[in-house]
């Protein structure tokens, strides 16, 4: 089974490193020196890692045969992809390939539905899932167990337990655009009033 793990960001300096966007929660073990990779587009790859190492928080990486800049700019926005056997799996319980994430029913605790993954996006700080919601919306939901409280590969669901504000957050912005119409219209009742008072002050 084929699985992206990372994709080519820009150019690092003038020998052919390039900065790469992670997609794998084992980027040691995927984007290691030696580790040879299919690309899409295919017509780029495949693409053999010579070096790796971390710059300011990002990983660069240098491929056999791109060693200039220029080499390495044209790379750009390639998607690295590794074959990975669909019954390989983490060797720590609590963690995950994102494949076995991506499609999974997310709930909260008391069953009612939020959407379905779409895509897991990692960030240096923490993994975020992306939640296609019935409407079609987007929601990101941090993959932490204070709000991923469950994954259940057999029932294909993650329950979560979303703090306010993380699901229901449009639902909060009509709230108080609701909040803001009734402030306003309550301000032009009082306004409509106020001639009438001063004309009554007048005529005393």
């Amino acid at each position: 089974m084929q699985l992206v793990v990372a994709r080519i960001g820009r150019a690092h300096g003038i020998k052919g490193e390039v900065t790469v966007e992670v997609r794998t929660d084992e980027p040691e073990l995927r984007l290691a020196p030696g580790a040879v990779l299919a690309t899409d587009p295919a017509s780029t790859g495949p693409l053999t890692i010579e070096t790796g190492r971390v710059h300011s928080g990002r990983l660069l990486l240098r491929f056999e045969g791109v060693g200039d800049r220029t080499a390495a700019e044209a790379l750009r926005n390639t998607l690295l992809i590794a074959e990975v056997d669909p019954e390989e799996l983490p060797e720590d319980e609590d963690e995950y390939y994102d494949h076995q994430l991506i499609d999974l029913d997310v709930v909260t605790e008391d069953g009612t539905e939020v959407g379905r993954i779409t895509e897991i996006s990692h960030l240096p700080s923490q993994d975020l899932f992306i939640v296609e919601r019935p409407d079609g919306s987007e929601v990101m939901i941090p993959f932490v167990q204070e709000i991923v409280t469950e994954i259940d590969l057999e029932e294909q669901r993650a329950v979560i337990a979303p703090p306010p504000g993380l699901i229901d957050d449009r639902a909060e912005i009509a709230s108080a655009r609701d909040a803001g119409q009734e402030s306003r219209d309550a301000g032009q009742e009082a306004g409509e009033a106020e001639p009438e008072s001063r004309g009554s002050g007048d005529a005393s």
